[in-house]
Order: C-alpha cells, then structure tokens, then sequence
C-alpha cells in the first residue's frame, strides 16, 4: 500500500515514497557476504559502510531500493529522465487527456555567468512576464481542448502543450543510482527546479539510510554553495 505522506515541490508537484526495501544493513549483508559474514555490530557495521563509500565499492549499495512517485513539469522530467540506470513509467498524454495544470514561476531569473550563476530579474520585469506566461498557459490549453472538442486524437491534441505542464511517474531506483542522481541533480550547478525535488529526496534518503547518507556526504556529495 502506498504512503500517503506527500512532499510538496514548486507550485503544484509533489515527491511520495511508495516503497522502500534494504537500507543501511542490507548494504553490509552484501559487502560482506563475499567473506560469508554478516553484522559484526554496529560500530564495525557502521564503518564498513563508511569504507565502501570511501574507496567507492558501491555495487552493496545496489540491494537497497526506493519506489517514488513523482509529480513534475515535463521540462524537469525530461532532465530526470536522463539517469537511466532505474525504472520508469509515466502517465501517458495518449491515453489519458492531460488536466490544466502548469508550473508557473513566482520570480524569473537571467544567467549572469558561465558557470550557471543567476540574479532574479527585477519584479517590474518580471511580472508582466509571468502575466504572459500564464495567458499563454491558457491559451495552449484552449487550444488543446478545442482539438480534443473537434475528434482530435490525444496523441495529436497533444502538440500543442508546453513543457511546463505537470507530468507524474514512478520512479525505482537503487540505492546507488540514487546517489548518483543526488549528487548531479542536488548540488549547485543543477537547475533550480530540479534541484527541489532532490532536495527532497536527499532528506528521504537521510531517513531511510542515515549511516550511508552520512558517508554520501563525507565522501561524494558537494553542497549546494
């Protein structure tokens, strides 16, 4: 059965942790299993875990596993996306007719060096920008209504959405991958948007798995700056 307990992220998505099998023992079960030991207490447990990280042995890192269930906008899926080693399935826009829900930014920012650094623009900038973005929200989303309205299929109704609106999708993904995942997606250079839902996720991964989590930032994890 699902948890129930949902983690809010930008305006209207969300993180849920629907399962989660492993966690800081089983990490030590596989580590050690090549000797054919198990737990030698948790001060020894505890520093095995520290070594592995340390030296990045980190296939026992593999037999700990979470299921998510993620509710983004397209543009950062599509980002997630691109850390393939773990599962995926997503809500299909050709089976299902997309509600009318888009991620609308409170503030705009501009690029102000190449190491993606940023500044909000000023809010008198911003607003009628924002005020824009949403009308085209609406826009789009008539659009697509009147296509759906006429027989259009979903598949080709579609089209005319932008990447803005919200999308969801479960996620399983090894204790390993994850850190991956963690440490591009929730360090400095990261988009904002995506770096709120690693954020977190970092703190989901902190409860489940403290002794790895502690390593993890020790070991590999640079800090958001």
């Amino acid at each position: 059965m699902e948890d129930k307990v949902e983690f809010p992220v930008l305006d209207r998505g969300f993180v849920r942790l629907v399962d989660f099998m492993g966690g800081d023992e089983a990490v030590v079960q596989a580590a050690r299993v090549s000797t054919g030991q198990g737990s030698k207490g948790l001060e020894r447990d505890r520093a095995l875990i520290d070594y592995l990280m340390s030296h990045r042995h980190e296939t026992p890192f593999e037999h700990s596993v979470f299921k998510f269930h993620i509710r983004c906008p397209i543009f950062v899926a599509r980002q997630w996306f691109r850390h393939r080693m773990a599962s995926y399935n997503e809500i299909s826009g050709r089976y299902t007719e997309l509600r009318d829900e888009f991620h609308l930014p409170a503030t705009l920012r501009t690029q102000v060096s190449k190491d993606y650094q940023y500044a909000p623009l000023p809010a008198e900038t911003a607003a009628p920008l924002i005020e824009r973005i949403a009308k085209h929200y609406d826009d789009s989303y008539r659009l697509y209504q009147e296509l759906l309205g006429a027989g259009v299929a979903r598949e080709q109704a579609r089209i005319v959405l932008p990447l803005a609106i919200y999308t969801e999708f479960y996620w399983t993904v090894n204790a390993r991958s994850l850190m991956n995942f963690l440490s591009l997606r929730a360090e400095a250079h990261a988009q904002e948007e995506i770096r709120a839902y690693a954020q977190v996720i970092l703190q989901i991964f902190r409860e489940k798995m403290p002794w790895t989590y502690e390593a993890f930032m020790k070991h590999w994890f640079k800090p958001v700056l």
